[in-house]
């Protein structure tokens, strides 16, 4: 059967690539066609566009980019009705795909949706174009089901697939990954700023900030693949610190605590058990535009999915050097790490254990059969 299947950044990357491996194992004479990176093109199939091409971050900036959309979105449409595919799948990247969506239940095609628009964070009047649109949603936060079913919306819950990402990945060798890294026995803060230029630009330079104030630590920055080195370098300037490009996973894995930019990360963060403090800092008006729209308690995944305050987050004009300071000190204080590390255990619990990408997989291949 013919899968295709649309992503938008790096986290979808790394979820498309498990799910098409999992579609594989379903379907040995599974064709697939992607929007998606790296990682899915090591999987196989046929990249159409890479997530590096359209990756606009904010109101403003998808306006000012807006030619570019409109180009992208008219150039899906005709890839997918000459490829015309059994069932496509979009995985999170909500502005774009909900688009395709639309015009995709219309022309006929099977439509599902891995990872769930945050429609349970804002504009939530989306769920009835979901409804409509989608003849299947996958949800992997445990409180999304409970979300959906206030609409009479019936979705799976597969639990989150960075529990496989992180389980499956081979460990690391502590004193060979700082040997090759040229870094030192100091415990390590990792500085985790985000994938897109705007964000790194505006959080990155704060986060160095306490590079001097902390010499007892080393600061090793977490690289974007979507980034070349000479960006950062611009920000980073004469200041010590390491950088390494593409290996997170490592990095976080002998990391003794992080600054971290919301997103997916914050959850990665936490599933590794390293103490953080959450980041973020937008445009001036793509914020102010937010904070209409979001009627959140929170903005991270782990104090989310826990219903409470288990990591501090700094928002806007509290992201200052002087509140990161202050924040970065509680987390390096032993009572402070050993609640955040029992708070973590329960938050795993929460996640529904292993095997999403494999779930998703056996039962969009079961009703494609099925029909």
């Amino acid at each position: 059967m013919k899968y295709y299947i649309i992503v938008g950044e790096a986290s979808g990357d790394l979820h498309g690539s498990n799910l098409m491996k999992a579609l594989y194992k379903e379907d040995a004479n599974a064709e697939i066609r992607f929007w998606g990176g790296d990682l899915m093109q090591e999987v196989g199939g046929t990249l159409v566009k890479h997530y590096k091409e359209r990756a606009f971050m904010g109101f403003i900036e998808v306006l000012l980019n807006l030619s570019k959309v409109l180009g992208f979105i008219k150039f899906c449409k005709k890839d997918i009705s000459e490829f015309n595919p059994d069932v496509i799948i979009f995985i999170d990247n909500s502005g774009f795909n909900l688009r395709i969506a639309k015009w995709a239940k219309e022309k006929g095609f099977r439509t599902n949706y891995y990872i769930s628009p945050q429609v349970w964070a804002s504009r939530s009047a989306r769920v009835k174009d979901i409804k409509r649109d989608i003849d299947k949603m996958f949800v992997i936060l445990p409180f999304e089901k409970e979300f959906y079913k206030k609409y009479n919306y019936e979705v799976s819950f597969v639990g989150h697939p960075l529990i496989d990402g992180i389980a499956g990945r081979k460990q690391v060798d502590e004193q060979v990954f700082r040997k090759e890294n040229k870094l030192n026995n100091k415990p390590i803060i990792a500085l985790l700023p985000g994938s897109r230029k705007q964000e790194i630009t505006k959080m990155l330079s704060v986060m160095l900030s306490l590079v001097d104030d902390f010499s007892d630590y080393q600061f090793v920055i977490a690289g974007a693949p979507s980034q070349d080195y000479s960006f950062y370098q611009q920000i980073i300037g004469n200041r010590k610190v390491h950088f390494i490009n593409n290996k997170t996973y490592d990095l976080l894995s002998i990391s003794y605590a992080a600054l971290v930019a919301s997103g997916t990360a914050t959850l990665e963060t936490a599933l590794f058990k390293v103490p953080q403090v959450v980041c973020y800092k937008g445009s001036a008006i793509s914020y102010q535009i937010a904070k209409r729209i979001i009627t959140l308690k929170f903005i991270s995944l782990v104090n989310l999915i826990m219903d409470k305050e288990v990591v501090k987050e700094l928002i806007q004009n509290d992201f200052t050097k002087r509140n990161l300071k202050q924040e970065f000190i509680k987390i390096l204080d032993e009572a402070s790490r050993e609640k955040m590390f029992l708070s973590y255990f329960e938050l795993e619990k929460k996640l529904g254990g292993k095997g999403a990408s494999a779930k998703v997989a056996k039962q969009i291949v079961s009703n494609l059969k099925a029909t």
